[in-house]
This record gives structure tokens, sequence and C-alpha cells, in this order.
């Protein structure tokens, strides 16, 4: 890079809300930030984005706003920011072409392998023995749109499939934390770390972490086929995650 210096790195996990998750004191849009060395930067926050998605015009902006709601300074310094999305970033190419083009395919019987109801990503986990929410059948439909907005103003370029950037200094990913948090991978890099206050809150920790693999070991998350979908996105989880037998038992 002939001298030049490398911008700094920081990795942001975005536990998505409704648009109106204001009005839920369950489930709220949450935000951790952490720096190059993991860690923390200022506080993790939580709250609703709607408005601060909003207000911001540029990508530049939105950034800056990440880091002023988790009452931390933005650097003055190039820096580029890796962010992991705990929502559905895109719709399966069934479900679009349904509501486009009205092109129709005969539905299998069983839910989870229904491409009107699941992405390919989707389905690949359920053969792994989880149980993904759908943004079609299972409520999460604001949650996912508001993350697909933010992502058509902010990052509009699909880099590869499962990868959205600005062009620039801001990429972001879809993961799901549930299929995360029990991995050998993630568990080292919580070892150690105070459990943050609310669900929300730790899910945002989590997808902080798997923005850090993505953008520094992506080998060790489960990348898409080359038959997958660009448009339908693509959930990063660590490989040979698995639900234990608890966690099966409980679903």
């Amino acid at each position: 890079m002939n001298g030049a210096t490398r911008p700094e790195s920081f990795f942001v996990g975005w536990d998505v809300g409704g648009w109106n998750c204001d009005k839920n004191k369950d489930s709220r849009d949450a935000l951790v930030i952490l720096d190059s060395a993991l860690r923390i930067v200022g506080e993790p926050w939580r709250g609703n984005l709607r408005v601060s998605i909003a207000e911001a015009a540029t990508t530049a902006d939105w950034l800056q706003t990440l880091f002023f709601l988790c009452a931390a300074s933005p650097p003055d310094h190039p820096f580029r920011v890796t962010t992991a999305i705990d929502t559905p970033l895109g719709f399966s190419r069934e479900f679009v072409g349904l509501v486009t083009d009205r092109k129709w395919i005969e539905p299998p019987a069983s839910s989870d392998t229904n491409p009107y109801l699941f992405r390919e990503t989707e389905r690949r986990l359920f053969q792994r023995g989880w149980k993904p929410l759908s943004a079609i059948k299972d409520m999460i439909g604001s949650q996912a749109t508001k993350g697909m907005h933010v992502l058509a103003k902010f990052a509009p370029v699909i880099e590869s499939c499962g990868v959205w950037t600005d062009g620039g200094t801001w990429h972001a990913v879809e993961t799901y934390p549930t299929a995360c948090r029990d991995s050998e991978k993630v568990k080292s890099l919580l070892s150690g770390r105070q459990v943050l206050k609310d669900a929300d809150r730790q899910d945002a920790m989590i997808c902080a972490l798997i923005a850090h693999l993505f953008a520094s070991d992506r080998k060790t998350l489960e990348p898409p086929d080359d038959n997958v979908s660009h448009g339908e996105g693509w959930i990063w989880v660590p490989r040979q995650s698995t639900p234990s037998t608890a966690q099966r038992a409980s679903r």
C-alpha cells in the first residue's frame, strides 16, 4: 500500500426491531460497536432507529449516527465498518416472482421447505436442525423491511451474494444469533465478557462478533453456493453450527 495507513475497522451488530418498536417494550433495535481489538465502543444502545434512519441523508451520516447513539464520537480519520444484521434482508425469488409477475409454483406440503415462505438460506438452516423465522408468516415483516430499507438507502450495491456495500466504507451482512451463540468460535469470543442487560443488546453483541469474523476470518462462516439468488441474500453463521439436544427439545 506504499506506506499508506489502512483505515481503522469497526464491527457493528444490529438487532432489528420493528418500525414502531418504541411501542414494544420486549423487542427493540439494539446496537453494539466493537473496535479492531473487539472492545466495546461507547455503550451498547437500545431503542428505535426509525427517526435516525429517516434523518440520515448519506451513508456517512448513518455511520456517524450509529456512533453517536452508542455515546461515542466517530473517528476523525478514515475508517471502515462491517455490520451484521439480525433480520431477513431479502425475500425468496419464488415469493418475489409471485407478487411481481404472478409466477407461481406448486409448494410442498411442509412449511419449512415452502419457497414462498422461506429463502434458500433458511431452508438450509432447517436441514441443519435450526428453525429460523419467516418474514412472510412469522410477523417479522416489519423488521425485514426496516433492514432492507437501510440497505437500499445506504448500501445499495450487492457486492456478492449476502454482502451489501455503499461501494466504500460500509459493508453489511445478515446473521442469525440463535445459530451462532453456541458455536465454539463465538463462545471463545464471548468468553470473559459481561452479559449485556437485555436479550436485544446481547444479540447485537453476537451480531458484532459475526461482523468481525466476516471481515477478518470469513472461512469460519458458512458461505452461499453459487446457485443461491443474490436477491435473496444469505444468513452468515459459523460452519458446522447445529442445535444442541436441549435446544432441539425446547423448540
